[in-house]
């Protein structure tokens, strides 16, 4: 199974999603989006595969998402901001094929597995 995780080992949750993985025997491909952050694109098409707007991909309560003043921009300026800022991703996400999920609680990821 094509698995990849979208991780901030700075973050709890996305610490718990990973090992919760990785006890259920799945070795995802680690990203750690915010050394490599995704283009434009990839925001997009995580975005169809997730099945949300932007403004739901996005961490509001981050100081950047106030200092940009995103609460009033539409949803190409949000891919954008975050294209350029990755911290302003939710983490973590679990994707595969043509789905994904955002581990909030670690345990959504499992619904993708089965």
């Amino acid at each position: 199974m094509d698995l990849t995780l979208w991780h901030n080992p700075r973050c709890s949750k996305s610490r718990q999603t990973l090992a919760l993985l990785e006890d259920g025997g799945h070795a995802p491909e680690v990203r750690l989006y915010l050394s490599t952050p995704p283009d434009e694109a990839e925001i997009t098409a995580l975005l169809t595969k997730l099945n949300i707007a932007p403004r739901a991909l996005m961490r509001t309560g981050e100081k950047i998402y106030k200092d940009l003043g995103l609460a009033d921009v539409d949803d190409a300026a949000l891919i954008v901001a975050m294209a350029t800022h990755p911290i302003l991703i939710e983490r973590p996400i679990v994707r595969v094929a043509s789905h994904a999920v955002i581990g909030r609680p670690p345990e959504r990821v499992l619904d993708l597995l089965r």
